[in-house]
């Protein structure tokens, strides 16, 4: 299963509402540059299920936790560590298998700990400042590579 996704800025959060409904998981991996926009599509998201405040990134905090009603949302960014081992200091499988959303930037850190199925956007910023976003399944992309 794959699908892709051109949208701008302004069309963000209708996105981030149908996308929502394609997802087969709660763990969302996020893969693309930085400055992409992961952020901000993780903010829609989280507005999308609920939440009142607006999301921020977690580059400092690691992690960031919203409840929203009956559940919780965690965002994790691992661009700061230097390899997976630093994710256990945190806890990273007890939150992957919680049952909670997860919505991980920089998955690649710590693909050693990703569950067997998850759902995976990548994201490029276009010329023209549009985004193309990619949803594909993780265990499929882990037969490929």
């Amino acid at each position: 299963m794959s699908k892709t996704e051109h949208f701008g800025l302004e069309s963000i959060d209708d996105v981030a509402s149908k996308l929502l409904k394609s997802f087969k998981t709660k763990t969302i991996l996020f893969y693309g540059e930085m400055g992409v926009g992961k952020t901000t599509l993780i903010s829609a998201f989280v507005k999308a299920l609920g939440v009142k405040v607006k999301a921020t990134s977690p580059t400092f905090s690691i992690v960031n936790e919203y409840k929203i009603k009956d559940d919780i949302v965690y965002h994790f960014d691992f661009y700061r560590f230097e390899n997976a081992n630093e994710a256990l200091d945190i806890g990273i499988e007890d939150y992957l298998y919680s049952g909670h959303w997860i919505f991980i930037e920089w998955p690649e850190i710590i693909s050693d700990f990703i569950p067997n199925e998850a759902d995976v956007l990548h994201l490029k910023l276009n010329k023209n400042g549009s985004r193309t976003l990619k949803l594909s399944v993780y265990k499929e992309i882990s037969k490929i590579n």
